[in-house]
This record gives structure tokens, C-alpha cells and sequence, in this order.
């Protein structure tokens, strides 16, 4: 089969499609034929070796990268019961998905309605499910919060202001231009902040008359981090899940207190998709608020799965508005 795998940790360009054998499922394990894989923040991080050394996310070399994908079981291994061969199942959060063929444990696969296209099930799945435990679980969002969303206008954070009006939150967003203002102002977003052209801390305390937000969203990371501490409301929460400007800088602990006794957490996905439970709560939620209308997704574009590598590039430009995908079949 064909996969596209990494030898070394590095820029977009260590990104090889090769041909090896078709993976055969374990114990627990279904094999999926994948028609679709997510491109997301997390596969640069583990080509880059931003993951190195976690616990959460190995990875070992050689690997083949992608966290995300959808498509149609194959085979099962011992002991699988809940699913078959011809089930249309999505997934995120097992590494493997930029390939023909990968294993997956059949307690993370998620039934797709056959109303739901392939390019949606498998937009939701990370990025979905991402916005969802943020929203839900993270800090779990209620009528009379206020929020900061970073990247309002990209894929997460597209379904961030969304799931956050859902809940009755008031919305401010950081975009980096009148466009993509446009964008998130089409998903609910009650306030847009053009970061290029204002201090979004000081726009975040005049919109709030000097008193902050109840918490905020951060995907940005290094170029953010410190600011966002300093835009919370007293005893709010900062929520930090990506680096998409590089790894933030270490927060000293006595700053939190002197920002208002704020909180900081850096959470992985993975451990609010520790249960079959949470992967399929997350997704029957999100599927069907998007059958109801009531939650958009934005496709940016599709990439031949050779093409990986110019899909790392335009994801880390920080240019998109949407979903990245890769096509398998």
C-alpha cells in the first residue's frame, strides 16, 4: 500500500510516500480503507518533533503520520465485535491515517451516518472534537460567559465560535485580516480583532470595560500566550491546545496570581477521548447539529496524498479557513 512516512523529524519536505506491506488488525483492531485523511496541527508537531518526548503521542521512527481519517473497514482482528467489514467508520487521535490502509482499536471508530459526507465526518472528527471538549469539558462554556478565540476564521476555530454561541457565550476573536473578520463573523462571532493592527489585550479590555474574559482559546501559542494570561477576567481560565507561532515561552507561576489568579492548562485531546463513550458522544453531538443546520464546516481545500507535503506547508503558513484533507482513494 502507499502511505507517506517520516525517517527523521524535520520540515515539510521529510514527508516520503512510500510503499509498504497492508497493515493486518490485532487483537481489539479493525483495518480501515481510507478515503479521507485530516491534515492538522498535531501531524506537524510529530514530523517536527514537537511530540519527541511525549507519552500522550509516541513517536517512533520511522512512522506514518496522520491523526484523522474516514473510510470503509475491511478486517477485524479477535475480539471485535461492534463493528464489521462494509461499516463507514471515522477516527482521529491514532496515528497512521496518511496511508491506504491503517489499524485502528475498534473502540475509537465512530459510526458515519450515511448522511453525512466523508470530507464532514472526517472534518469533525479532530477538529470537531476539538472544539467540542474545549467548549464542553475544557471549560465548559455557559449563558453570561465571554471567550476569546484565537484564529477565529480557521478550521477549529470556525467550529469553536459556532459550539461557544451554541452555548450561549458572548464571542471575541483574533483574525489576521478584514476577510477572514468576515468569515468568523459569519459563524457567530460578536466581536473580531485584527491582530496585525491592534493589541488584542488592550481591544479584549475596552470591549469588556477593563474587567477580561472568562476564558480563552489558544492555538497560537508563543506570539500569544502571555497576552491571553493578561486578557482574562479574574480567576478565569486559559485554555492553551496548539503552537501553530512555536512553543510558548515557560509561564512563571507567581504570573498567574498576579494576573487575577488565573488558570492555565495545556490538555491533549486524547485524554478527553479516553472512552468509547466520550469518541462517540463528541461525535453523535456534532454530527447532528450538522444535519440539523445548526453547525457549518468550511473544506479549504483536498490534496492528493503525494501532495502531503505542500499540505504541511500551507497549514503551517497560517493561511487557511478551513479544513486541509488529504485524498486517499
Amino acid at each position: 500500500m502507499k502511505a507517506v512516512r517520516i525517517e527523521r523529524f524535520g520540515k515539510a519536505d521529510e514527508l516520503k510516500l512510500c510503499e509498504m506491506p497492508k497493515p493486518e488488525p490485532g487483537p481489539g483492531e479493525a483495518r480501515v480503507r481510507l478515503e479521507l485523511a485530516g491534515v492538522n496541527f498535531i501531524d506537524v508537531y510529530m514530523r517536527d518533533g514537537s511530540y519527541s518526548r511525549s507519552h500522550t503521542y509516541k513517536t517512533p521512527l520511522p512512522m506514518t503520520i496522520g491523526m484523522e481519517g474516514c473510510g470503509v473497514i475491511d478486517a477485524v482482528g479477535p475480539g471485535v465485535a461492534d463493528c464489521k467489514p462494509g461499516d463507514r467508520v471515522a477516527y482521529c487521535i491514532v496515528r497512521g491515517s496518511y496511508a491506504e490502509y491503517a489499524t485502528v482499536p475498534a473502540w475509537k471508530l465512530v459510526p458515519v451516518p450515511a448522511d453525512v459526507p466523508a470530507p464532514i465526518a472526517t472534518a469533525l472528527m479532530l477538529q470537531g472534537s476539538t472544539a467540542h471538549y474545549l467548549t464542553h469539558s475544557a471549560f465548559r462554556l455557559e449563558p453570561g460567559h465571554s471567550c476569546l478565540i484565537h484564529a477565529g476564521a480557521g478550521g477549529v476555530g470556525q467550529l469553536l465560535i459556532q459550539l461557544a454561541k451554541r452555548r450561549g457565550a458572548r464571542v471575541l476573536t483574533t483574525v489576521g485580516s478584514p476577510a477572514k473578520a468576515e468569515i468568523a463573523k459569519k459563524r457567530g462571532a460578536d466581536h473580531c480583532i485584527l491582530y496585525r493592527d491592534t493589541d488584542f489585550r488592550e481591544e479584549v479590555m475596552h470591549l469588556t470595560d477593563g474587567k477580561g474574559v472568562n476564558v480563552v482559546y489558544d492555538s497560537v501559542g508563543r506570539d500569544t500566550l502571555a497576552r491571553s494570561l493578561r486578557s482574562l477576567a479574574r480567576r478565569g481560565t486559559c485554555v492553551n491546545f496548539g503552537a501553530s507561532s512555536g512553543q510558548p515561552d515557560p509561564v512563571a507561576v507567581l504570573d498567574l496570581a498576579e494576573a487575577g489568579s488565573v488558570f492555565l492548562t495545556r490538555p491533549h485531546l486524547a485524554d478527553y477521548m479516553a472512552s468509547s463513550d466520550e469518541v462517540r458522544g463528541r461525535a453523535a453531538d456534532l454530527f447532528a447539529a450538522w444535519k440539523a443546520g445548526a453547525l457549518a464546516v468550511t473544506i479549504d481545500r483536498e490534496f492528493p496524498l503525494g501532495q502531503a507535503p505542500e499540505a504541511h506547508r500551507v497549514i503551517e503558513s497560517r493561511g487557511t479557513t478551513g479544513k486541509l484533507l488529504l485524498r486517499v482513494a
